[in-house]
Formats: structure tokens, C-alpha cells, sequence
């Protein structure tokens, strides 16, 4: 079969063009390293540059409920006349929120066997990037499992993120959510029938070791978590410039018990501040006294 050669092919075959997408809002260079500077201000963040994508569309609901058509309107009212409320939007549209039960599986084991080490003593544990709850819901289940049902546990969660503290302190997920296994769903959670079939929530004995509060850490007190023997602060360092970190850790190691035990994120490191904080083991520290 010979092949035909169409020169101009009929207007049915050829490639429509793709039309261009004007931007919903205007927001110039400038804007996206103001909000840089805001953020670093507000929560300690600091953003790398070339974020303006993932910026441009976290900030784009901002303007659409305030009614402001650009970034530059936008910020100057924030700084100007916006309420404190108005700061926690800004601040929650901004953070990261990516967790899942029992992440990082092999903390939870080293806590269990802390727990059982230390008897079944008053501890009071903080976990300072609840998020939406899976993390200190996990440890809450490790001390469940590790001390019986009612072990001497105050567990204090804590997020600047007001809307995820919102979702955690409800205690509601998919029936699917990550980290689970069978027999933990059974013993921890309640499963939703009819209107709530495909979501589960935590029992009652386990939502009551937990107290969750609002909290910036970049603030200058942490009034609420003080005299903490255990303090997860995983996946956070990893958000704050080197200052800002070691602020933060000064801080941390401040409310801590002499001999209190740190968790920290499994790409986050403490060599560099080793007079406050001495490596047990993947990712565990204890504090220097």
C-alpha cells in the first residue's frame, strides 16, 4: 500500500490550539518574596525559593474570600488591618501537613520499650506537630498497648495550624487510613454506621489522654508543655533555617525533664547541637542536663 502525503491536512485533523490561561490573580515577584519574609516572621519557615507555584495556590483562597484581586493588595492589608484571624489563615495556608498513623514505625517501638522501662510512672509527653492527629493518636495507642488501659499519660499535641488541630481533636478518619493494622482498628477505634460508613473514630480512653493546643514554636515561651520526660518533634527542624532551629531547640530542651528523650525526623540531624541534645540512636536523643 503506497503512503499519502497530505501537504495540508483538512482543518478536522490539525491540532487544536491550546488556549492561554490567565492567572486568577496577579502576583509579582516581589509579593512571593514578601510572603517568605511573613512566614519566616510568623511560624520560623523558611521557604526555599522557586516555590511560587505551590505559594500562588495556597494564597489564591486567601484572596478569593477577602476579596483582594492581587497579591500586593492582599499583603498590604494583612500587614496594615487584618485581624489576628485573618494571620491564622495566612499561617495555615501555609504549612505542610503530611502524616500518617504510625509513621516512622520504629519510634513507636523505642517508646514502648521506654515505657515499660520507666514503669507505669506519671509521664507527660509532648508532641509538638500534631497535624491532624495521626501522631498523637499513635503514641496514645503505643501507651495504651505498652501500660494497660489506663496508663499515668498526659500526652499534650500541639500545631500552629489551627485547622489541623481541628480535624485532630475530632478524631475522625477513613476507614482506610494509612498505618493501621486490623487488630488496631478494633481495639482503638469505633467504626460509622449508615450516614458514617467508611469512616473510623478513636475511642473514648484514648481521645482523653490527649490535650491539643495551638502552638508556634517559634514563640518565646512554651508555658503549656513544660516539664515534658518525652517530645516528638518530627519532620519540623526541617522547615526553620539553622537560627531558627537551634531557638527552637533551646526552647525545647528548656521544658524538657533531665532525663527526658527526643524524637526527632529521620532526615533531621542534631550533630551540630550536641551540647544540648546527645544521639541514643535512629533519630533518638537524649537531653544533655
Amino acid at each position: 500500500m503506497c503512503a499519502v502525503l497530505v501537504a495540508n491536512p483538512p482543518a478536522a485533523a490539525r491540532p487544536e490550539s491550546i488556549p492561554v490561561v490567565e492567572p486568577e490573580f496577579e502576583f509579582a515577584a516581589d509579593d512571593f518574596e514578601r510572603v517568605r519574609t511573613l512566614i519566616h516572621q510568623r511560624a520560623g519557615i523558611h521557604l526555599q525559593g522557586g516555590k511560587q507555584a505551590m505559594l500562588y495556590s495556597r494564597l489564591s483562597r486567601r484572596l478569593r474570600e477577602t476579596g483582594h484581586r492581587s497579591g500586593a493588595s492582599y499583603l498590604e492589608w494583612l500587614e496594615r488591618e487584618a485581624s489576628p484571624t485573618e494571620w491564622q489563615e495566612f499561617v495555615n495556608c501555609l504549612t505542610t501537613n503530611l502524616t500518617s498513623f504510625f509513621r516512622e514505625a520504629h519510634h513507636f517501638e523505642i517508646l514502648a520499650a521506654e515505657l515499660k522501662a520507666r514503669g507505669n510512672v506519671p509521664t507527660r509527653i509532648w508532641c509538638n506537630a500534631a497535624s491532624t492527629g495521626e501522631e498523637p493518636y499513635s503514641i496514645a495507642m503505643t501507651c495504651i498497648e505498652s501500660l494497660g488501659a489506663n496508663p499515668r499519660v498526659r500526652i499534650v499535641a500541639s500545631d500552629i495550624d489551627t485547622d489541623v488541630l481541628g480535624v485532630a481533636s475530632r478524631g475522625v478518619y477513613g476507614s482506610d487510613a494509612r498505618g493501621l493494622t486490623k487488630a488496631r482498628l478494633h481495639a482503638h477505634f469505633l467504626r460509622g454506621k449508615a450516614a458514617n460508613a467508611g469512616s473510623i473514630r478513636v475511642k473514648p480512653e484514648l481521645a482523653r489522654l490527649i490535650d491539643f493546643v495551638p502552638l508556634n514554636l517559634v514563640d518565646a515561651r512554651y508555658s503549656a508543655v513544660e516539664a515534658s520526660d518525652i517530645v516528638f518533634c518530627r519532620n519540623v527542624l526541617m522547615y526553620f533555617d539553622p537560627p531558627t532551629q537551634r531557638q527552637v531547640l533551646e526552647r525545647v530542651h528548656a521544658v524538657m525533664k533531665p532525663t527526658g528523650l527526643l524524637f526527632v525526623g529521620h532526615a533531621e540531624n542534631l550533630s551540630e547541637w550536641r551540647d544540648l541534645f546527645r544521639l541514643r540512636g535512629q533519630t533518638v536523643y537524649d537531653r544533655c542536663r
